[in-house]
């Protein structure tokens, strides 16, 4: 009985089917569910809505679920410490626990004043070249990430403030917006210049929900979305990033991160304990103190690993079974005709509206699942103004992975604020259409010249994922 009251009834909305096996074998032109998250579909429960666990979650994998949702929020303290397991803070840092940048399992954004603390924010650095595996090459002061906070005795790295400039445009039909351009400033660095070879690119926290779903779509139907030398001639230059995955110990197709720089959760979960907490585990069992931090390399440190194998495991369960939460007034007149105008004007050509998983490596209740989650996770050009200048992997400094869309009509209730893109600039959904550039530009400039009736329900369709 207690675990029917985790298991919701899926809402599905009717869709076509046209053959077995694969995203291509379903209608485009077809409704969306109701259910994004297909059987693991969760209702919408306020400011909990990102933190549910999967709707077909068994009984076992419930309890390790919950075991994994208390790490993710777990204060990780300075050793020695009296509870061993759950020590080993820093050296260097950007926060105490998971849920620190990922607050109720959602999406961060960038300070509101100028000067004020990234709370679900950092700035990753690099400097030209390749690391050994082909990625960012980290800056030899400083690592892969700008550390700002830091344990006792230990100097933090530095800190970032964000200025604004504002862009003023107008729609078609003569209504004007504006748009913030952030400009970004080192300051109170601890160990020399950045300059003059540093590549940085912030990055806001993204939502944690959904992701085992993403993780089971398979290569295959990646492949068959990619086309890097736009060979239909449709403008649209998908292309997947191979990245290193530590787990396997070999080059693989990256999904998630904003530019699909980790191919796996296990190595996505691992990479984040390192980097922005500064626990060790046995996929990276290095500090990272960059050799010029002498104060950093002699710090007194916890067990190797920190975070054990054990306790990892349940961490990536608990991330790869967080719910999709159904979705509001689908069947509302504006919402079906803002769906229309969404095929209309070239934004599923990116943000693919429906896939079928295939077989997840772990967890079978993610495998067959008829999903929205309206991204390719493919990279794509994203022009000038988004560009951050720094390649990752395959990834140039213009292109950026299809952020997924399940789920951002949701945002301002769980996480108390409307700011979108990889780096938060967007203080609107409407806002964050008009950043884009390169591949997405005519489609862009499309929803520009729709009447404020047709923008309004292209708005009113985005909301009720």
């Amino acid at each position: 009985m207690k675990q029917k009251l985790w298991i919701a009834a899926a809402l599905i909305f009717p869709f076509v089917l046209l053959a077995t096996g694969g995203n291509a074998g379903y209608d485009t032109k077809a409704p969306i569910s109701a259910s994004p998250g297909g059987d693991t579909t969760q209702p919408t429960r306020g400011k909990n809505s990102f933190s549910l666990p999967a709707a077909n979650i068994n009984r076992d994998q419930l309890r390790i679920f919950f075991f994994g949702n208390k790490l993710f929020n777990t204060n990780w303290v300075i050793a020695p410490a009296s509870v061993k397991s759950l020590d080993g803070l820093g050296p260097t840092f950007n926060r105490v626990s998971c849920s620190g940048c990922h607050l109720r399992d959602g999406r961060g954004q960038p300070p509101t004043e100028k000067g004020g603390e990234f709370l679900s924010m950092l700035v990753r650095l690099s400097i030209p070249g390749e690391n050994e595996h082909g990625g960012p090459n980290p800056h030899p002061a400083y690592g892969d990430q700008l550390n700002d906070r830091a344990i006792t005795t230990i100097p933090a790295e530095g800190r970032v403030i964000i200025e604004h400039t504002e862009i003023r445009g107008q729609f078609a039909d003569g209504t004007p917006y504006s748009l913030f351009q952030p400009d970004y400033h080192f300051a109170d660095l601890a160990f020399g210049s950045l300059e003059p070879e540093i590549m940085y690119s912030p990055r806001v926290a993204p939502a944690v929900f959904g992701l085992g779903l993403l993780e089971a779509i398979s290569e295959e139907d990646l492949e068959a979305l990619a086309d890097p030398e736009d060979a239909d001639g449709d403008g649209i230059s998908g292309r997947i990033n191979h990245v290193w995955d530590q787990g396997e110990k070999a080059l693989r197709t990256g999904r998630f991160g904003w530019k699909s720089n980790a191919a796996s959760l296990l190595h996505q979960n691992a990479a984040a304990a390192a980097g922005d907490i500064g626990i060790t585990t046995n996929l990276f069992p290095d500090q990272n103190c960059p050799e010029k931090q002498n104060a950093c390399r002699q710090a007194s440190l916890g067990d190797s690993p920190e975070l054990s194998d054990e306790f990892l495991d349940k961490m990536t369960l608990y991330t790869q079974t967080l719910a999709v939460p159904a979705r509001r007034h689908a069947e509302d007149p504006d919402v079906l005709a803002g769906e229309a105008l969404f095929r209309d004007i070239g934004c599923a050509a990116c943000h693919i509206p429906t896939f079928v998983t295939g077989n997840h490596p772990t967890l079978s209740i993610l495998a067959n699942q008829t999903i929205h989650p309206f991204t390719d996770l493919l990279l794509h050009d994203m022009g000038d103004e988004l560009a951050d200048g720094r390649p990752d992997y395959e990834a140039t400094g213009r292109e950026w992975r299809t952020a997924p869309l399940w789920g951002i009509g949701l945002v301002e209730a769980v996480n108390k604020h409307t700011r979108f893109l990889h780096d938060g600039r967007a203080r609107s959904i409407e806002e964050a259409i008009l950043w884009h550039g390169g591949e997405a530009e005519k489609a862009k400039e499309s929803y520009r010249n729709l009447m404020a009736s047709e923008r309004g329900q292209l708005l009113a369709f985005l909301n009720s994922l």
